[in-house]
């Protein structure tokens, strides 16, 4: 009975949590007296995970959950929204909206809240010809008042928003808890979250300022691949098992590559491929050389690169001043850091309680880790 339960366990929670992939999305308005026009974008993977049904009517759905709101209620459209150009992978649309004079007005924003209750939405305003500053919102502050005077969000506001981006980032989560299975000593988990935090602060950085922008479907695919293989490690490194296993993953992704020359999937064939080598390489040096920690640290560090991709998702499509990205990316970088350290604080111990108690704990963790971020790589690369 256990045994039929932790499959089916891992399946809800595997579904749980791609529920809680970053989202991000972003609003211009220019809002004059009781009249205003807004542009509203969205990533297009957004709309076909998380609101298939409304792709056909994307701007009405996207004018009923982004509103402008006078005295609480919603003000009523002047003009029907329209498709505007947009990037590969992007969507756009706008729409004019009047409300009644002398009306205190209010942004808000409920996109994809029923599956994606992280999504971050971006609003910037122009109001009768001053700019504001941007306002995130968030499951927690959907609405923004649109007072005379306006500070936007706050280095304390952005860094509560890291904290909760990290604590709902069930990937990120996942990939910190394959690197605390895998070490063995304080100084080993300091080397290798060391890594990690280095790598991704570097690339958060340079894709929020745009001066690296990736694609995000692939960058989110191998963060899941990631995930699976640091957990795979732990199982390849701590059990008997078979010396064919690396082969036959290096051999999977070969498949794969293959399979995205045909036309199928979103990674990249290189990368795949580029993987492919890397992978049975890497588990077979780990298993030789007798003190494994530098390379950990390394693998961290080279993963930490594409993660940082993933956290800058949420700041680099909102465009933001570079005096305001400035402080949006000191702020929430510091509270993705303070939300590491405590889960670090909190599962070390535990990890280190269950390998002194029950060693198996730690390989049945590992396992099913790694079959949730092979869940995560295949379902965002082909689904």
């Amino acid at each position: 009975m256990r045994g039929r339960l932790l499959p089916t366990g891992l399946v809800l929670f595997a579904a749980s949590a791609a529920a809680h992939e970053r989202t991000t999305s972003y609003s211009r308005w220019d809002v004059r007296g009781a009249r205003a026009h807004v542009s509203v974008g969205v990533a297009e993977v957004d709309v076909a995970r998380f609101a298939p049904a409304a792709t056909a009517t994307l701007g009405a759905y996207l004018a009923e959950r982004v509103r402008l709101l006078a005295d609480g209620a919603a003000c009523p459209l002047a003009e029907a929204p329209r498709a505007l150009a947009t990037p590969r992978g992007r969507l756009a649309y706008d729409w004019a909206v009047s409300c009644p004079p002398g009306a205190r007005l209010a942004i808000r924003s409920d996109l994809f809240a029923e599956l994606a209750p992280s999504h971050l939405h971006f609003a910037r305003v122009t109001r009768d010809g001053r700019a504001l500053p941007e306002r995130m919102l968030s499951s927690g502050e959907r609405t923004w008042p649109l007072t005379a005077v306006d500070e936007g969000t706050s280095l304390a506001g952005y860094g509560r928003l890291g904290v909760e981006h990290i604590l709902t980032g069930y990937d990120h989560l996942a990939f910190l808890v394959a690197l605390l299975l895998v070490a063995r000593s304080v100084g080993e988990v300091a080397r290798v979250v060391s890594g990690f935090t280095v790598a991704h602060t570097l690339t958060f950085g340079l894709a929020a300022f745009d001066w690296l922008h990736p694609d995000r479907a692939p960058v989110e695919a191998v963060i899941g691949l990631s995930i699976g293989l640091v957990a795979a490690e732990s199982v390849w490194t701590t059990s008997a098992a078979s010396r064919r296993g690396p082969a036959v993953v290096a051999g999977a992704l070969g498949v794969l590559a293959v399979v995205r020359v045909l036309g199928y999937g979103r990674v990249p064939a290189l990368t795949l491929a580029g993987l492919a080598l890397f992978v049975p390489c890497y588990l077979a040096l780990v298993r030789r050389v007798p003190r494994p920690a530098a390379l950990r640290a390394a693998v961290a560090f080279l993963f930490g690169l594409v993660h940082g991709f993933g956290f800058a998702a949420a700041l680099s499509e909102a465009h933001l001043a570079p005096d305001r990205l400035a402080q949006a990316l000191l702020g929430f970088n510091g509270g993705v850091e303070i939300g590491q350290l405590a889960v670090v604080a909190v599962v070390w111990p535990l990890v280190r309680a269950a390998a002194a108690r029950r060693p198996v704990l730690i390989e049945v963790g590992s396992a099913a880790v790694a079959g949730l971020g092979t869940f995560w790589f295949v379902s965002r690369a082909f689904g």
